[in-house]
């Protein structure tokens, strides 16, 4: 068992650093390793999973190339550049709406440099808005009820009879909170702009210009508020066919009453959006293949389908030693699991990829479900290691230099603010399943 966990740690390590889709066809030779050399069954692909996400990111990206999202970044430039004073506040929670309402948190690249510039001329530090703005980005993701990770855990957890508005009402207050945290320690950090030697040094240098960065306008208004209005319909139907099982269709089979899956009302609410969205926009389908939202959540697909299959085969394929070994300790100590669920998703870079891989283990460990949703913001870990698409975006928009990895790599700008949010949100949520 020690051998097939270095083996499949390897194909993890090594596909992270592919990068792209380096990750999940990774997970093809980890295995094809469990398989044909240690002689494992390999269970079943997520297919399920894989086709969710894929629905909703095809209603996401035809948003995107009706100029939705470009409206979207519009509203929040004239929201920030009206009241400056409180970018560090308003950032974060401006990236937080965008990836709830989008499911990716890849929506928060063109937000950040108007974040960027709004912080500079208004003379406040941009490392304190940025750097809690990439993280609401990723704490939005465990709250998004179209977010792929959330849509992999409601399929872990349909045998426990949880709706997703079980999931939400935790999830939802526990990571704005611990967002607004965040925000709240950002607004101390680091010395003032105008007296950061960084930006003096560029000062100095004259690498600063009078120009301003504005975004570009929306071409066609009516098409892209027609995207926004039918994206968010849709959004809204699924979180109350997701809350209320009497909302959905039913069928008798075999003289027994069977409800539509949440899975399959996904799928065809989300591509039914994206058809609204071509047909009512006269959106041409191949500019939504060619946008960043379609190429950065295939991407995750492609990553759940190699590395997800490979971390079931491996767990069911030694859950027996497994569970014999770590079963008492995280009975006893359950919260272990959240630590365990944050040092994965460090290593895979993808919310869903880790709770698909790993919260089958905790299910095994019988772990009640309402801690696995307790802990799911735990999966959120990968700003630790400061080389994500957002994270690098950010620090390169940052032009004052405020915004950088420090001397020592894990002290950067995104570390703080990212353990203050995530520990936050996991606390809280331990608290509101209690309550709730």
């Amino acid at each position: 068992m020690i051998l097939q966990l270095a083996f499949v740690l390897t194909a993890i390590i090594v596909g992270a650093r592919l990068g792209g889709i380096g990750l999940g066809v990774m997970g093809g030779i980890g295995l094809g390793i469990l398989t044909f050399v240690f002689g494992l069954q390999p269970t079943a692909p997520p297919i399920d999973v894989m086709l969710m996400i894929v629905a909703v990111i095809s209603a996401a990206a035809c948003m995107q190339a009706a100029g939705g999202l470009d409206l979207m970044v519009k509203v929040a430039e004239r929201l920030l550049r009206k009241n400056p004073a409180h970018v560090t506040i308003l950032s974060p929670l401006v990236t937080y709406i965008f990836t709830f309402i989008a499911g990716t948190g890849h929506v928060a690249y063109s937000v950040l440099p108007v974040i960027a510039e709004v912080a500079t001329e208004t003379k406040i530090r941009p490392e304190r808005p940025l750097g809690i703005a990439v993280i609401a980005s990723q704490q939005a993701i465990t709250a998004s009820p179209i977010s792929a990770a959330t849509v992999a855990l409601l399929g872990l957890l349909a045998g426990y009879d949880i709706s997703l508005f079980d999931i939400l009402k935790v999830t939802i207050p526990a990571t704005l909170i611990g967002v607004l945290t965040g925000a709240i320690y950002s607004m101390r950090v680091g010395k003032e702009l105008v007296d950061d030697p960084e930006y003096q040094k560029r000062l100095a240098d004259g690498e600063f210009s009078n120009k301003k960065y504005q975004t570009q306008d929306v071409k066609n208004k009516r098409n892209a508020s027609i995207s926004v209005f039918v994206f968010i319909i849709a959004t809204v139907f699924i979180v109350l066919f997701g809350s209320f099982d009497s909302f959905r269709p039913s069928y008798l089979i075999d003289g027994e009453t069977v409800i539509l899956d949440m899975p399959s009302i996904i799928e065809i609410l989300m591509l039914t959006a994206a058809a609204l969205i071509l047909m009512l926009t006269k959106t041409n389908g191949l500019k939504a293949a060619q946008g960043s939202v379609f190429s950065a959540g295939m991407q995750a697909v492609v990553a759940i389908f190699g590395i997800a299959w490979m971390g079931d085969t491996f767990l069911q394929g030694n859950m027996t030693e497994l569970k014999s070994s770590i079963e008492g300790i995280v009975t006893q100590m359950p919260w272990l699991f959240g630590i365990a669920l944050f040092a994965m998703s460090i290593l895979l870079y993808s919310q869903a990829a880790t709770v698909r891989a790993f919260m089958p283990l905790g299910i095994a460990l019988g772990i009640s479900p309402y801690m696995l949703i307790a802990m799911f913001p735990a999966v959120n870990g990968y700003f630790f290691i400061p080389n994500y698409p957002t994270v690098v975006a950010a620090i390169n928009f940052d032009r004052t230099g405020t915004t950088h990895i420090g001397k020592y790599i894990l002290n950067h700008s995104f570390m703080m603010p990212g353990l203050i949010a995530t520990v936050v949100a996991v606390g809280l949520g331990l608290l509101f399943v209690q309550i709730f």
